[in-house]
Parts: structure tokens; sequence; C-alpha cells
């Protein structure tokens, strides 16, 4: 455990000593400016002290970052629009709504084309295809089609998600579900089994290794998608909604302290996963 740990605190402690190198030197400029303006000379403490912690930094400290968290979180009600915790409910609901949705088309997808050629010359490019559009172009298109017929709220934020996590899925299992080598399936037809037999027998057990691992990629890309879909939207609630809040304000602390949230939440997503991958395969004798 210590092995694990130790090389992971001193990659941080590296990160936080040229962050903060990075704060007074992006900082330091306004911090001059304004003792220029005052007619005080600034020695290097007082510089250093100035650039971590003026209220709109060009690049805020991480103690500043953390003070922010710790407010929003620890220091509001759940229920508040202040409350980061409440923010991250609203983008983690749209999350998780696009991941399944990714999820199911994903694997349905997949299904067509390992079973089917026509599918698999036909869609195939199209998918890949399909990743080539930038979701911020794409995003405001799918929100104003939604829109136009009705549906708002959380459902076009889940379908900008299933947008950019579907494609994981798909990649995942179509190599999971033809995993399986030529003996094995000739194995399978030595034994009579049927193509559904095959399926459910050997092509889905093979593929659920790859299935996680894509998981895991999707389930971050629908996090992603969540939050770019809040933008175009002018949405009050949501991470997206606080980055484009303190875009507008210059609010430098409040646009990393929520990167910080999003990038943690995806963290935990990620995690939770894993650890379901976990208990699946060593229920399947994988693990």
């Amino acid at each position: 455990m210590r092995h694990r740990v130790l090389p992971v605190l001193a990659v941080v402690a590296a990160l936080v000593v040229v962050w903060y190198g990075a704060a007074v030197w992006l900082n330091a400029a306004w911090a001059q400016d304004r003792a220029a303006r005052a007619g005080v000379e600034l020695g290097l403490v007082e510089l250093v002290a100035d650039t971590w912690a003026q209220d709109k930094p060009k690049l805020p400290a991480p103690h500043q970052v953390a003070e922010e968290i710790w407010r929003t979180t620890a220091g509001q009600k759940i229920t508040s629009r202040r409350s980061l915790l409440h923010h991250s409910w609203v983008t983690l609901s749209a999350t998780l709504l696009g991941f399944a949705f990714g999820t199911a088309l994903g694997i349905g997808l997949a299904v067509g084309i390992v079973h089917s050629r026509v599918m698999d010359m036909s869609v195939m490019p199209w998918v890949i295809a399909s990743q080539t559009i930038p979701i911020l172009a794409i995003a405001p298109m799918i929100i104003v089609v939604l829109n136009a017929v009705g549906i708002s709220g959380l459902l076009p934020k889940a379908m900008i998600s299933m947008y950019l996590s579907f494609f994981p899925v798909v990649v995942g299992m179509v190599k999971g579900l033809r995993s399986p080598g030529l003996m094995q399936l000739d194995q399978m037809k030595t034994w009579n089994a049927s193509p559904a037999q095959t399926f459910w027998r050997l092509r889905l057990p093979a593929s659920v290794p790859y299935l996680f691992a894509s998981m895991k990629v999707a389930i971050a890309a629908s996090l992603v998608g969540a939050i770019v879909g809040e933008l175009p939207t002018g949405a009050v609630a949501g991470l997206g909604a606080r980055l484009l809040a303190g875009s507008y304000y210059g609010q430098t602390i409040q646009i990393w302290s929520a990167l910080f949230m999003a990038a943690a939440l995806a963290a935990l997503l990620v995690a939770l996963i894993g650890a379901l991958q976990r208990v699946v395969l060593r229920r399947m004798g994988m693990g």
C-alpha cells in the first residue's frame, strides 16, 4: 500500500509546488501594477502573499480553490443554489441518464455489427464518422431540435451525454464479442450450439472485461457531455452553469472549484465502475 501511495503523493506535491509558482508568475503583474499606483514597493514576501490572495486572480492558488470548495460544500445547504453539491447533482443526473442511454445503444449496435456483415460494413463507418463532429457544434443543434418538439430540461443534456458515451462502448463491445478464438467457436459448433447459445455462453461472457473497460471511458465522456450540454442552454444549475457564470463575472476561483468538483465526480464514477467490475469478474471466475 505504501509503495502505491507514496509515488502518487510525490507527484501531487510536485504539481502543487508548480501550481503555487505559476500563481506567483501569472498574478505578479497585477500586484505590481496595483502597488505602483498606490506608490508602494513590494518586497518578495509581500509580492508572493499578494499573488496568493487576490480576489480575481488569473490563476488562483491551491488553497484558494480548496477554501472555495469547502465554503460551497460544507458551508452551504445541499438545496442551496450556491452549493457545489447541488450543482454536482444536477450534472450527475444528466450524466447517469446519458450514460445509461449510451451504454444500451452501444451494446445494441455492437451486437448487430458482430452478427450482421451488412451492419458491419454500413453502420460501423458512420459510428466512427460521428465522433469527428465537434460536440460544441452539435450540442446547440440537439438542444434546439428537442426544444422545438417540446423536450427540454434533463433529456437534451442526456442526449448529448449519450452521443459522447456510446462510441467507446461500441468499440469495446465489438472487440469483446469478437475476442473468442476459432478453436472456441469450433468447439461450440461441435456441441451443436445455436448462434444464440454461442452468444450467451461464449461471446457475451468473453466481452465483459472489454465492456467494463469501455464503460470507464464512457462515463467520463458522459460527464463531459452533460457539462457541455449546460453551456448553450443558459442553465442556472449544474457544473456547466457554474463554469459559465464564473467566466461571465471573471470569478476564476469559482471556475477552478467547479473544474475540480467535476474531476472528483468523474474519478468517483470511474472508481464505482471499477468496483463493480471486480465484483462481477470475481463472480464469473475471472477475478
